[in-house]
């Protein structure tokens, strides 16, 4: 069942990613070679605590740290470590969640690190060009399956391939609630979206094949060929009229 929010869930839900967005702007500034990618989980941890807000990943189903960084060919899920220290070309996908009296803004962001090749910044905007042919599809009356075939259109137009094992989905109290919003699929299918539903919007793409693995510590995510990947997500707001992210400044 698809959770319909009130105007004031919603209110919440805004002041949430006001923090989210401003976090993950701001990580802009702060990375660069040499840093570590505990530095990163740390310093959106320390952030959102300092405006008030839990993180929300910190301790979600056991899982270690205040932000998910995943580096290069990690899709999603990398744990910080100090060991981890990003290096000159590098890519680090950098995915967080603020809660503010109980509701959940969640979102994400690739960064280059310093000068990278022109094939990592092709991935890159064209990760975060695929959200936005995704938004174009969160208005009332569209299927949710618009959603994910504008993501995959955009994503294979572009010689790429989108990551199949791991979805979308609705956000509010929970960071993770119904529905389940793939990055792929045929128009068309699924509910018709209403006013008041709220997504988290994220295509995840890679450079090779859109097969995964996860890693023994059981979280971290990679592509099985070893290719580079990027992740853009945002929180979305399905309104009367046009949609509303509530992650971006």
């Amino acid at each position: 069942m698809i959770i319909i929010k009130s105007s004031e869930e919603i209110r919440l839900m805004r002041e949430s990613g006001k923090v989210t967005a401003f976090v993950l702007r701001s990580l802009a500034e702060l990375i660069k070679p040499g840093i570590s990618t505990k530095d990163i989980s740390d310093y959106v941890e320390e952030t959102i605590l300092k405006n008030g807000m839990t993180p929300t990943f910190k301790g979600y189903n056991g899982y270690p740290a205040g932000a998910c960084v995943s580096v290069n060919e990690e899709v999603i899920h990398g744990i910080p470590r100090s060991s981890r220290l990003l290096r000159e070309g590098d890519i680090v996908s950098v995915d967080i969640g603020s809660t503010w009296k109980g509701y959940v803004s969640d979102a994400a962001r690739t960064y280059a690190v310093g000068a990278v090749s022109d094939a990592a910044r092709r991935l890159i905007d064209v990760t975060e060009a695929c959200f936005f042919e995704g938004l174009a599809f969160c208005r009332v009356g569209c299927r949710l399956s618009d959603i994910s075939h504008a993501i995959q259109s955009k994503a294979e137009s572009e010689g790429f391939s989108v990551v199949r094992d791991f979805v979308g989905h609705g956000i509010g109290r929970d960071m993770h609630e119904e529905p389940q919003i793939p990055n792929y699929g045929k128009p068309g299918r699924g509910p018709r979206l209403a006013k008041g539903m709220v997504f988290a919007i994220e295509p995840m793409v890679s450079a090779g094949s859109h097969e995964v693995e996860v890693l023994l510590d059981n979280w971290t995510a990679v592509t099985r060929d070893g290719s580079l990947a990027a992740h853009y997500e945002n929180t979305v707001v399905i309104t009367e009229d046009r949609p509303e992210p509530l992650t971006l400044e």
